[in-house]
């Protein structure tokens, strides 16, 4: 599993990514959040305080916000901050990413568990050999992928982060080892039933249709079911 520590171009210190300003909720300056961290409770505390992130034109631009209130409604994760008082201030922070200050020597309290700057970088191993690096985490409700940029043709191959597909993750000899089902990092051929079939044999098919439709002519009524049973053999 990866925390996620997404780092922007604007903070200067390393930072996590905890959540994202969707939409405003409410008339009292609520907001629905996106989150980005694997524990909302105690990273929305009362008294929490982010670093915003903004355009420098907005007039939050270099300031904080601090929790108010957290709270969940309907499953959605709603929060308030201080200073955030109505509707029309909280529209102003919409799309606003909230980032708090980690200590890069730390690890996550979990075990299996890595934030993104730890594994973005590392060299994915497949049977022995270097197939890529991983370039960034995505993270969905589901499970985690780690987004893999293939060597040779720089393509892009979206890996789930789970135990089966990535077995081991070396942070200290900067790799993670993957064993992935066939078809996620290349092309699988095409199946024999896919293939074209050769000109002389559509021929010889076409051949033997023409002497077919001669035989029905002269059939008993009973060829027909005969005909039937064939064809499903094929399929």
């Amino acid at each position: 599993m990866a925390t996620d520590d997404t780092a922007g171009a604007e903070p200067a210190k390393t930072q996590l990514r905890v959540g994202r300003l969707v939409k405003a909720h409410g008339l009292k300056g609520a907001f629905k959040l996106e989150l980005y961290t694997d524990d909302p409770d105690g990273r929305f505390v009362p008294g929490s305080t982010f670093t915003l992130q903004v355009p420098e034109s907005s007039p939050w631009h270099g300031r904080e916000l601090t929790v108010r209130e957290f709270r969940w409604m309907n499953s959605h994760p709603v929060a308030f901050f201080e200073g955030v008082d109505d509707r029309t201030a909280a529209e102003e922070l919409v799309k606003a990413i909230l980032w708090i200050d980690q200590d890069t020597e730390a690890a996550p309290a979990e075990d299996d568990a890595w934030y993104d700057h730890q594994l973005v970088g590392l060299d994915v191993v497949r049977d022995g050999a270097v197939v890529g690096r991983v370039v960034r985490v995505d993270h969905f409700p589901a499970q985690d992928l780690l987004i893999v940029k293939q060597n040779g043709d720089e393509r892009e191959v979206l890996v789930p982060f789970v135990g089966a597909i990535v077995p081991e993750v070396d942070i200290e000899n900067g790799r993670v080892v993957v064993t992935p089902p066939a078809g996620l990092f290349e092309d699988l051929p095409p199946e024999a039933d896919d293939e074209p079939e050769p000109a002389d044999a559509v021929s010889a098919d076409a051949t033997g249709e023409a002497e077919s439709d001669e035989d029905e002519a002269v059939a008993d009524p009973g060829a027909a079911a005969g005909d039937e049973a064939h064809a499903d053999r094929e399929d």
